[in-house]
């Protein structure tokens, strides 16, 4: 009986061998197991700390550079041009930039561009930028204030033609001829001496744009260019406005004007030291003009009006037939508007031409002055004895 108690007793134990052994994974392998499970996920995380910090590296690689480009370091140093006109759209100033070294990353300026409204800040210009200068400063320095805006000193000429003028401040750069055309022929600008010069043609400024030297900036708005002309001759004349724009007056502003470019004209390349030519012009214009009973019948005559018609060529017997209104050989009286630029010597001497009965005038190749008659008959003369026939 003790027996089969001790059997009964180990009974309940042996089918517990006999489950682990069915089960087919013994305990050696369960650990094996979990080993390589916490070694999988180690090499996990210690995979994924590296693919971080190889992402971070990168993106401060990235981002270092890209705030390089936005706050002008680490660059070599160049410095260029940069020409900006009325027609410049914004696309094709990034591109300007980039091809010429000063930004790296057009997205990068357009986004900055983008929130700082840049576009709305950069006006037309020359302007002399380098990459020293951070994406801030390039917009400011492509302001209308800017400092790094280039300039020019031009010195208008006295006598110098609408025309010249503008091919001019062509040449260097300020605007160009067509731009100065169109702002000339259809800007109303606030002058009240302007009123009577109808919008449409820009030879209505002809004799305005007072000769002087100005400090334009490259790339300037046409209107501000000739504004400073214009504003020039106003402050000029401002003294003897009120002789020449009142209904009583017997010359008008207008008609000094033209009087005074064909002085100007008139006296080109002589010897002037003294001025007193300008003057004595004057009277022989006065002369004729008020003297419609003189031999010269109301005619002026003046060649220099046959050059404004030729195009600057020496004047010949044909082009005394040239039919317009500026022939002062086929029309009596002044021609239609002034046909040079006058400086204030001219304009003063029309206001206040020399007194005297002459009518006639020729120049000497020896003294280089003019000499002056009363008669055909004693010009002619003079003109033989200068030409080699006297």
């Amino acid at each position: 009986m003790a027996e089969e108690h001790r059997a009964a007793g180990r009974g309940p134990a042996q089918p517990r061998r006999d489950q682990a052994a069915q089960s087919g994974q013994p305990r050696s392998r369960k650990k094996s197991a979990r080993r390589r499970s916490t070694a999988a996920r180690v090499a996990g995380s210690f995979l994924y700390v590296l693919l971080v910090i190889g992402a971070s590296g990168v993106l401060a690689t990235v981002g270092w550079v890209w705030a390089c480009d936005l706050l002008g370091l680490n660059k070599e140093f160049i410095s260029t041009e940069i020409i900006i006109d009325d027609s410049t759209q914004f696309d094709a100033v990034v591109d300007t930039l980039e091809e010429e070294g000063l930004i790296e990353y057009k997205f990068l300026f357009k986004l900055y561009a983008w929130f700082s409204h840049a576009e709305n800040k950069i006006a037309p210009g020359t302007y002399e930028l380098n990459t020293e200068m951070d994406y801030h400063a390039l917009v400011s320095n492509m302001g209308s204030s800017s400092a790094s805006r280039k300039t020019a000193d031009i010195t208008i000429k006295e006598g110098l033609t609408i025309d010249q003028v503008f091919e001019l401040l062509d040449s260097r750069g300020v605007t160009s001829v067509d731009k100065l055309q169109d702002m000339a022929a259809n800007y109303d600008y606030a002058f009240d001496w302007l009123r009577e010069r109808p919008l449409g043609d820009y030879h209505r400024l002809e004799g305005y744009l007072f000769p002087d030297t100005y400090t334009f900036e490259l790339g300037e708005n046409p209107k501000y260019v000739i504004n400073k002309m214009l504003v020039n001759f106003d402050a000029k004349m401002d003294e003897y406005m009120a002789n020449y724009t009142g209904e009583e007056a017997q010359y008008s502003l207008h008609d000094i004007v033209t009087i005074a470019s064909m002085i100007e004209k008139e006296t080109d390349g002589t010897n002037n030291d003294e001025r007193n030519d300008y003057k004595s012009i004057a009277s022989v214009i006065y002369n004729r003009l008020e003297n419609p009973e003189a031999e010269t019948v109301g005619y002026l005559q003046i060649d220099a009006t046959l050059v404004y018609l030729n195009g600057g060529k020496v004047p010949t017997v044909a082009d005394r037939a040239i039919d317009s209104p500026y022939n002062t050989y086929l029309y009596k009286g002044l021609p239609a508007g002034p046909i040079s630029n006058p400086g204030m010597t001219s304009l003063l001497a029309a206001m206040n031409p020399a007194d005297s009965k002459y009518y006639y005038y020729v120049l000497n190749p020896e003294t280089n002055q003019h000499e002056y008659s009363r008669t055909y008959a004693e010009h002619e003369a003079l003109v033989n004895r200068y030409s080699g026939n006297g």
